[in-house]
């Protein structure tokens, strides 16, 4: 009889099982990652070590570093080598590069004593593993991995430091070769020992454990091995990934699929600040920006409108909403904006907005989405608070996007909420692209729950209609036979 508890085993077997194929075709394909990492060796090279077995050891360190993503921000190598005494050999900091790790350890020599195991653990501790030797912060992004490679009983006491080394955070691998004491590798190994403790006849055949430390450290690109369910864009990162969209797509709630969302009405304002300080050449860098956005809206007489004011000691409407319904006309529009250049009244500006730009009588169109996007190289000279909160009641979504003299608390006083996601800032007028990319004004039309109860009081009535058809069918049906009757 087949148990739960075997179910659930046999399960687990299987997802194992999956797994490893998975990584094993993904080291086949070339599309491993190495999670960020700091990797250090410590390899005994006492007496009984003879010079052609620790050859045989560097081979090893060798052929698991050529599998790993070697850099600064990826996999950091170090190397210890032990007998009596200890040797920091490689620094995590030495080396940034395969070709440069694997030179510094076919140098190594062995230094031919004593075997001191607890000792090179307690130096890896305070020595290899600190951040002076170039090892990171500790946190959950960046493990930390101790690989021990010895072949005999260790001279000292191994199972107190091996325990403050994990406790540390440390994964210790302990791998044996030869005469090893099995029960000092179980002593210096982390938890669960099957996966940590290795055993080896001979430093000849101690290549066939490189496999298995490629595996350990190979984590999947699912990007590129397929295994995600993104719509459109998927982002790697180690062991797992993101989804993300396309230019003028937003990532809906599931996390996966994309909506461009652009078939809902929007009249959309723009509120350009044309001070002094903003200077001519920028200012034609702005009016490049504005059209960078217009491109992405759908603009037409039923779906996008937009109109542009711009400020500096005065107000001045450049257009209004719905005098142009198309990108062609727009843009030209705004290529012709002469700059005012004087001071900066953002308050009285956005007053403007609420009062003027989206009024019936600026083209304003009732019951559809109103968004105000402001830009600002500098603080404002007059108080905004009550103007941008009224904007803000008044349902109006607003952006605002400060470069250079920008003050960032105005800029968020400006934006809607989420204020993340409705306040931009860049130091360079030069870098306003990069804003523009960013600024998506997706809005979706939510569904009219009007729409949906007159589908419904429509769906009735047929069904009524239809009700009665049927009855006036059967009544005409019964005269019918009454007639055929008679007749015979």
């Amino acid at each position: 009889m087949t148990t739960p508890l075997l179910l659930l085993l046999l399960g687990l077997m299987g997802a194992q099982a999956m797994i490893d194929q998975r990584t094993a075709a993904a080291m086949a394909a070339g599309l491993c990652k190495t999670r960020p990492t700091d990797l250090v060796f410590i390899i005994d090279s006492s007496r009984s070590v003879r010079p052609s077995e620790f050859e045989q050891v560097k081979v090893f360190l060798a052929k698991v570093i050529e599998g790993l993503d070697v850099g600064p921000n990826a996999t950091r190598v170090g190397v210890v080598n032990y007998a009596s005494r200890v040797k920091n050999e490689v620094s995590l900091k030495t080396h940034k590069t395969k070709a440069g790790l694997v030179k510094a350890v076919t140098k190594i020599e062995p230094l031919s004593t004593g075997t001191m195991t607890g000792l090179s653990i307690q130096f890896a501790l305070n020595v290899a593993f600190s951040e002076a030797e170039g090892a990171r912060i500790k946190s959950n992004e960046i493990s930390k991995v101790a690989i021990i490679v010895t072949d005999g009983r260790p001279q000292d006491n191994v199972k107190d430091v091996a325990q403050r080394a994990r406790d540390a955070g440390i994964e210790i691998f302990a791998i044996g070769v030869g005469r090893v004491d099995m029960s000092t590798l179980k002593q210096m190994a982390s938890e669960p020992l099957d996966d940590h403790v290795d055993y080896v006849e001979s430093y000849s055949v101690i290549e066939k454990l490189t496999k298995k430390f490629q595996e350990a450290f190979c984590v999947s690109d699912l990007c590129a091995t397929g295994d995600h369910d993104c719509e459109q864009v998927c982002i790697s990162s180690p062991g797992s990934f993101k989804c993300a969209c396309k230019e003028g797509f937003t990532l809906m709630d599931d996390g996966r699929s994309c909506s461009a969302c652009s078939n809902a009405a929007t009249d959309v304002v723009f509120l350009i600040d044309g001070s002094k300080s903003v200077r001519p050449e920028n200012f034609e860098l702005v009016k490049k920006w504005i059209n960078q956005i217009i491109d992405k809206l759908d603009v037409s007489d039923s779906k996008a409108h937009v109109g542009l004011v711009q400020y500096s000691s005065a107000v001045k409407q450049e257009f209004p909403l719905g005098r142009y319904n198309n990108k062609k006309d727009l843009k030209d529009a705004v290529k012709k904006m002469a700059y005012m250049e004087r001071g900066t009244m953002t308050g009285q500006a956005l007053r403007f907005l609420t009062d003027s730009s989206f009024s019936f009588m600026s083209g304003a169109r009732p019951g559809v989405t109103k968004v105000g996007i402001v830009f600002t190289d500098g603080r404002s000279q007059d108080y905004i608070g009550e103007a941008a909160k009224k904007a803000k009641e008044l349902g109006i979504k607003m952006y605002a996007v400060g470069v250079g003299n920008a003050v960032e608390d105005e800029l968020k006083e400006i934006a809607s909420e989420p204020t993340g996601e409705h306040y931009f800032y860049t130091a360079d007028f030069k870098t306003m692209t990069q804003i523009g990319k960013k600024l998506q004004i997706n809005i979706c039309q939510e569904e009219d729950p009007c729409e949906c109860d007159s589908l419904v009081k429509f769906q009735k009535k047929v069904e009524d209609a239809l009700q009665a058809l049927t009855k006036k069918l059967e009544s005409m049906s019964k005269r019918i036979a009454l007639l055929e009757n008679k007749i015979v």
